[in-house]
């Protein structure tokens, strides 16, 4: 009786775990590959066409259009607009000013956003820090920089642009934890279903006026048939695919669990950034990355003292954390 109990939490622990690998090689491998695109572009396409998808087999969720109040389009408007537009835009910036160059430190440093995530948490929702909160906030982001810039000082040099992508990935982690916030207000109310459906509604609606207001129409004649090719295998693998395996591993294990299988999305960009790319860490920076990671950890699993129901609405689903999901 009691193995057959664990079976759902084995088949939830490898269904985030491999969700998380998926996003790394997203991060890795299939975003960067549209470089040659208006990044703002590039994020509208990325939540256009998985909302398409999903439309195919969600679009119950209209229904719940006639239930919602002002303060819950707003919430819904908040986590499209740090979440889905500000945060992609940010990241998806980042990955391409580094020119394949230093893609693992890109995706680490967006790996901060816990950080920014219970800071946000504590002024908005005035929920109680732990003591160590702070200790590990700074080993945190003290070892990010060594993670970036290795024991040298940070190149400004805008040919390597290092500096500037650190900078955006920083700003792609605070409008993630932005997100973070205010999804959990979403999600105390609406199923992880219904807050992924409009939160890619939102952030498509919110894009279609950037790109229409901006003139960026021609971008659709610049996109090649490999960008489409590549839009559409993240729209059906590491974007809405990868979301919805994350959501059904997240129903059958705790909080805990779920924030050590995320810890597959730094690893997996890790290795896929040398089996792609050839980059090697030196060593430096893999100490950096792993006192970053543990600090992360510490944070993310004693950071606050919320009750057990609060700290599972405080997992906000990964797809608002990377390129071509959030």
């Amino acid at each position: 009786m009691k193995l057959t109990s664990a079976y759902p939490s084995v088949s939830g622990a490898l269904a985030i775990c491999l969700s998380a690998t998926m996003w790394g090689f997203d991060g890795i491998v299939l975003t960067p590959r549209l470089y040659n695109l208006d990044v703002a572009w590039v994020v509208f396409i990325l939540h256009l066409l998985p909302f398409g998808i999903m439309n195919l087999f969600l679009f119950r969720e209209y229904r719940l259009l006639r239930h919602m109040t002002l303060a819950d389009m707003g919430l819904f408007s908040l986590v499209a607009l740090s979440g889905g537009a500000v945060g992609t835009l940010a990241i998806v910036k980042a990955l391409f000013l580094v020119n394949f160059q230093h893609l693992t430190v890109v995706v680490l440093l967006q790996k901060l956003q816990p950080v920014f995530a219970l800071l946000l948490a504590a002024v908005v929702l005035k929920e109680r820090l732990n003591a160590a909160f702070a200790g590990w906030a700074a080993l945190a982001i003290v070892n990010g920089y060594f993670l970036t810039f290795g024991l040298a000082l940070p190149d400004l040099d805008t040919g390597a642009a290092t500096f500037y992508a650190a900078l955006y990935a920083l700003m792609a982690a605070v409008a993630f934890g932005s997100s973070t916030v205010f999804s959990k207000k979403v999600l105390q109310k609406y199923s992880f279903r219904t807050a992924t459906f409009y939160r890619y509604g939102f952030t498509a609606l919110f894009m279609l006026l950037y790109v229409s207001g901006t003139g960026r129409w021609p971008q659709l004649e610049l996109t090649t048939p490999f960008n489409w090719l590549i839009f559409l295998i993240i729209g059906l693998t590491t974007g809405s695919g990868a979301i919805f395996l994350y959501y059904y591993g997240l129903k059958k294990v705790s909080a805990m669990v779920s924030t050590i299988c995320e810890l597959f999305f730094p690893l997996s960009a890790i290795l896929f950034d040398y089996l792609f790319n050839d980059v090697r860490l030196s060593p430096v920076q893999w100490i950096s990355a792993a006192v970053m990671i543990f600090a992360i950890l510490r944070i993310s699993l004693k950071g606050t003292k919320p009750s057990r129901r609060q700290a599972e609405t405080l997992q906000i689903p990964p797809e608002m954390k990377t390129p071509g999901k959030a």
